[in-house]
């Protein structure tokens, strides 16, 4: 699934036009077609480029890494780190220059620790021997096999005694499959705070837990299994289809 069908599908699911996208984004409604048709060699440049991409999923409610991820995978020509460009685009915050310690702080500590090292070199020398008498090590009382195997038995659990099974109360656990292809993810529990945003490469398999509530916005459903607690869900949707789905402690 391609990053402009990605965009295509995240606009249907939100409701959006393509004249009201433009508006929401200030992006001319023609550039926003030709992003849609992974043609983007009228956005500027990279850095324009991925700029629009992070007003766009701002405006779908989309986790912006979803489009940068595809971005950079499909239409970049840079060979840079990730990490650089979602700084590039405010995704995340720049790193801390280190400082550069100067020669002269170099020189000034190796001094110190020869001087140190002479200092120490001169009180050792000058000191006296002292003797230390080791302490022999007491001999441990032998024991006997019948001793040691009545030992092993009174500390062993009682051959009765039953397992105990704990149980993850009103737990729900989500196993998604990308069984037939690549697609992208999107969950969040009943307070909105999101459990996975990102790519799922085809084959790969993610495992999402939550007390409460999971929501689910998929791409490309066709793709993908689903196994709910457990429960293997039937087909999701037809690929390239974006689907949202909601799991309780009942599903």
């Amino acid at each position: 699934m391609s990053l402009g069908s990605v965009i295509s599908a995240s606009r249907n699911a939100a409701g959006m036009s393509i004249d009201g996208l433009s508006e929401a984004t200030s992006i001319r409604a023609g550039l926003l077609r030709e992003m849609e048709n992974d043609k983007f060699v009228n956005c500027g440049g990279e850095t324009y480029a991925r700029g629009h991409l992070r007003n766009i999923a701002v405006a779908l409610k989309v986790n912006p890494e979803t489009f940068l991820s595809l971005y950079v995978e499909e239409q970049s020509t840079e060979q840079r780190k990730m990490q650089d460009l979602l700084t590039e685009t405010n995704v995340l915050k720049p790193p801390k220059e280190k400082k550069n310690v100067s020669w002269k702080a170099l020189a000034s500590i190796s001094l110190a620790c020869i001087v140190v090292a002479g200092v120490a070199q001169i009180v050792i020398s000058n000191s006296k021997t002292v003797t230390v008498e080791l302490m022999q090590p007491t001999p441990t009382p032998s024991v006997s096999p019948s001793e040691s195997a009545s030992s092993v038995e009174s500390a062993s659990p009682s051959a009765n005694t039953e397992p105990v099974e704990v149980a993850m109360t009103g737990a729900i656990v989500v196993e998604i499959s990308a069984s037939r292809g690549k697609s992208w993810i999107f969950a969040s529990d009943a307070t909105g705070k999101t459990l996975f945003s990102g790519q799922l490469r085809s084959g790969s398999i993610r495992t999402i837990a939550s007390d409460a509530i999971i929501n689910l916005r998929v791409g490309n459903a066709g793709a993908l299994d689903l196994t709910v607690n457990g429960k293997k869900m039937d087909s999701l949707g037809a690929n390239g289809e974006v689907v949202n789905l909601s799991f309780d402690e009942n599903s």
